[in-house]
C-alpha cells in the first residue's frame, strides 16, 4: 500500500564508504528537491556501519550511523546496499526483500553470482530489486536494457565497462608505455585498486556482463557462465601491431545472441578505428547495443567513482520512493527464454594471429595451408623483416569457431617454419 503523503519515505543506507557517503550528501543536500520529485519527505533511516568509532566523512552525521543491522531494516521502506562483497550483504538483501522494503544495490558480484536467488526473494514478496548502479556507473544503462528495450530483440551488447582497463590500454596506445608501468600509475591516481586483479583479470567486466546478458536475452546468466581473460598478457608489440593494422586494443564484454543460444565473454580484442567504441579514452566507459528494430545504439559516460556511482544510485532511490509514496511496482525479472548457454569454444569471430617465423620460402603457404585445413580462411597477411633470419606474419582471418582457432595455434606452435605464436587476438565491431 502507498504511504499517506504526510509520511516520509526512510531510506537505510548500508555501508559508508565512497559511494554510501556521496549518497547521504545527495539526500541531505536535496532533500527538498527529492521530497517534490517523490511525492513525499524521503530521510535517512540509519547508515549501517560495522565500526561506528571509525572516522568519517563530516557529511554523514554520526547520529546516523549505527552497527545493528537488523533494526534498520525493520526500520526503513528503502534499503540501499553499497557494502559490496558476498556477505553480509547478500543476507541482508534477502532479508529486506523477504520482509516487503524495497532495494536499491551497486553490487555486481552479488547480482552476477547470486542474482537467482534475489529476483526471487524479490518476486515472491512483490518487493522492488533496482541495480542500475552495478554496471557502468553513471551511464543510464540498466533500465534502457531492462525497460526501454523490452519490446524490441537485443542481439549482440559491445562493452568497455572497466574503467581501469580501458585507462590501461589507452596509455598504451596513445604514449607507448608499458604496460606495468601504467597500471602502477593508474593505482597512483586512484583507478586501480592495490591489488588490481579483478579489474585487470577482467573478473569486474565478466560480472557486468552476466548482468547485461541476463537483463537483454530474458534468461539467466550467471557469472559461471561468462569467459573471462584479462590484459595481463597484452604487450607493448600487441599495441604495435593494433595500430598498424588499423585496429586499437579494447577489453570488452560480449554478449550475443546466436542460433545455437547466447555466449557471453570478457576478452581483449582488436576494434577498428571506424568503430564507435575505438575511440573511448581514459577511464570512461561504453556500451554498444546492436537491437532488431532499434538499429545500433551506444551509451557513453563516466563507469565509475562515488559521484557517478551516486547519482545512478539515486535514480533508483527516487523511482522506488515514488512507487512507495503513491503506488506501482518496478519490473519483474524477466527470465522466460530458455536458450543454451554457449562455451568460448562454441563463439564465432575473426582473428588477428602473430607470428615468428623462419623468413624463406615456402613459409607463408605452410602456414596457409594449416589454417586452410582446420576450415580458417585468410582475409589478410602482412610481412615484416626481423632479425637473424627471421619474419614477422601478422595474419587476420575471416570468421571461424573458436575451438578451431585453438587447434590451429596448437599446430602452428608445433610447425617446424614457426619459431614463436607471438599472440592471437580477436577482432570486433566489424
Amino acid at each position: 500500500m502507498p504511504l499517506q503523503t504526510p509520511d516520509p519515505v526512510k531510506i537505510a543506507i548500508l555501508g559508508c564508504g565512497t559511494v554510501g557517503t556521496q549518497v547521504v550528501r545527495l539526500l541531505t543536500e536535496q532533500a527538498a528537491e527529492m521530497a517534490a520529485r517523490v511525492g513525499a519527505q524521503v530521510q535517512i533511516s540509519g547508515v549501517y556501519v560495522r565500526d561506528i568509532s571509525v572516522p568519517r566523512d563530516a557529511v554523514v552525521p554520526r547520529e546516523l550511523l549505527t552497527s545493528d543491522l537488523d533494526a534498520l531494516i525493520a526500520d526503513s521502506h528503502v534499503v540501499v546496499e553499497l557494502m559490496g562483497g558476498i556477505e553480509p550483504a547478500r543476507t541482508a538483501i534477502v532479508d529486506a526483500l523477504s520482509a516487503g522494503k524495497a532495494v536499491v544495490t551497486a553490487n555486481k558480484a552479488l547480482l552476477a553470482l547470486k542474482g537467482a536467488e534475489l529476483y526471487e526473494s524479490a518476486d515472491a514478496a512483490n518487493a522492488d530489486l533496482y541495480f542500475e548502479a552495478a554496471v557502468a556507473g553513471a551511464i543510464p544503462l540498466v533500465r534502457p536494457v531492462r525497460e526501454s528495450l523490452a519490446g524490441d530483440r537485443i542481439e549482440r551488447i559491445l562493452g568497455i565497462v572497466n574503467g581501469t582497463t580501458n585507462y590501461v590500454l589507452d596509455e598504451m596506445t596513445t604514449k607507448g608505455l608499458p604496460y606495468d608501468q601504467v597500471v602502477a600509475e593508474a593505482q597512483r591516481l586512484g583507478y586501480a585498486e592495490a591489488d588490481p586483479t579483478a579489474d585487470v583479470e577482467g573478473h569486474d567486466a565478466a560480472a557486468k556482463a552476466a548482468i547485461l546478458a541476463s537483463l537483454a536475452f530474458h534468461q539467466r546468466v550467471s557469472l559461471d557462465d561468462v569467459f573471462c581473460e584479462g590484459i595481463s598478457s597484452v604487450t607493448a608489440d600487441d599495441v604495435a601491431a593494433a595500430t598498424e593494422s588499423g585496429h586499437v586494443i579494447k577489453l570488452l564484454a560480449i554478449a550475443e545472441r546466436t542460433e545455437e543460444g547466447v555466449a557471453v565473454r570478457v576478452h581483449p580484442a582488436l576494434v577498428p578505428l571506424s568503430h564507435p567504441l575505438a575511440g573511448v579514452r581514459g577511464a570512461f566507459n561504453a556500451v554498444f547495443i546492436e537491437a532488431e528494430a532499434a538499429g545500433e545504439l551506444m551509451f557513453y559516460g563516466q563507469g565509475a567513482g562515488g559521484g557517478p556511482t551516486a547519482s545512478a544510485v539515486m535514480g533508483d532511490v527516487v523511482s522506488v520512493a515514488r512507487h512507495i509514496a503513491n503506488g506501482g511496482k518496478g519490473p519483474r525479472e524477466s527470465n522466460y527464454a530458455d536458450l543454451p548457454v554457449l562455451p568460448i569454444s562454441a563463439a564465432r569471430t575473426r582473428f588477428q594471429i602473430r607470428l615468428n617465423v623462419a623468413d624463406r620460402p615456402g613459409v607463408l603457404s605452410a602456414v596457409s595451408a594449416i589454417l586452410a585445413g582446420k576450415g580458417i580462411s585468410i582475409e589478410t597477411v602482412r610481412q615484416s623483416p626481423g632479425s637473424g633470419g627471421t619474419a614477422e606474419l601478422v595474419i587476420s582471418t575471416h570468421r571461424a569457431p573458436e575451438r578451431d582457432l585453438d587447434q590451429t595455434v596448437s599446430e602452428l606452435r608445433q610447425a617446424e617454419a614457426v619459431n614463436t605464436v607471438l599472440s592471437v587476438l580477436r577482432i570486433e565491431g566489424e
